[in-house]
Parts: structure tokens; sequence; C-alpha cells
């Protein structure tokens, strides 16, 4: 009978799909995509909802930040935590200053308030661009 051994093989190294900046990119992502059609602006006579404008912008860049998330290439990863993040941010201030400017023109102040879904795209706006730091200071030598 012969023995068989077996030798040390060497596996390559497995990479891992989740980056430092995947957790905070999958909860922005997900905050955007749950408050882009959900109502935007407060009235006394109703709700307005992102579904019917810029939250469809929105929604998409939600998505885009989700996949970014699962992309184990930094900087891929990094593009999809930024892009997304300054889109939907810049998208939730034109929707509060377009709210201000209709509050002076109206002289309806305190009566425009933003909605929980604009809250929630602009919650997620940070979140996502706090990610993005995360993943470029990740990729910088200590000092």
């Amino acid at each position: 009978m012969s023995s068989v051994t077996t030798a040390d093989r060497t596996r390559p190294a497995r990479r891992r799909i989740m980056h430092v900046g995947s957790g905070g990119m999958i909860l922005g992502g997900l905050l955007i995509v749950v408050g882009s059609p959900m109502p935007w602006v407060s009235t006394p006579v109703g709700s307005l909802s992102g579904a019917a404008g810029a939250g469809l912008w929105t929604l998409c860049a939600g998505f885009l930040a989700i996949a970014g998330a699962l992309i184990p290439r930094r900087r891929v990863a990094f593009v999809h935590a930024v892009m997304p993040g300054v889109a939907a941010a810049l998208i939730v201030c034109w929707q509060l200053v377009r709210m201000v400017q209709i509050s002076v023109g109206t002289d309806a102040w305190g009566k425009l308030l933003p909605g929980i879904g604009l809250v929630l795209v602009g919650g997620g706006a940070v979140v996502l661009l706090r990610s993005a730091k995360r993943i470029r200071d990740a990729g910088q030598p200590a000092n």
C-alpha cells in the first residue's frame, strides 16, 4: 500500500466583495430608495409625492449606490458613492430652495414643509458622502 500525502497547496487569496464603505453605501442607498417615492412636500391640502418629479432620479441614484456597495474595486465603489450622493444632495437642495421661492411668492410661510421622503433622501445623501470619505481615507497611507 502506498501512502498518499497531501502537499500544502497555496490557495489564491479570495477577494472580499465588501469593502470599507459597503455598509454605509447600502444604508444610504436604501434610505434614498425608500424616500424617493414617499411624500416630499407637505401642504395644508395634501402631500406632493417624490415619484411625481425628481424622486425618480433619486431612485435611480439609490440603486446605483446599492450596486456600488457590492463592487470589490475601491475606485469604482468610490465613484458609486460620490455620484449618487452628490446628485441626491443637489436635488434635495434644489427642492428646498424651490419651496422657499414658492413660500416667498405666495406669502405662505410655514405652509410648505419638507416631507419625510425629502428628509430620508437628504439623510441618504449624507450617509453616501460619508461612506465616500471613508473609502477615500482607507486607500491613503497613514502619516
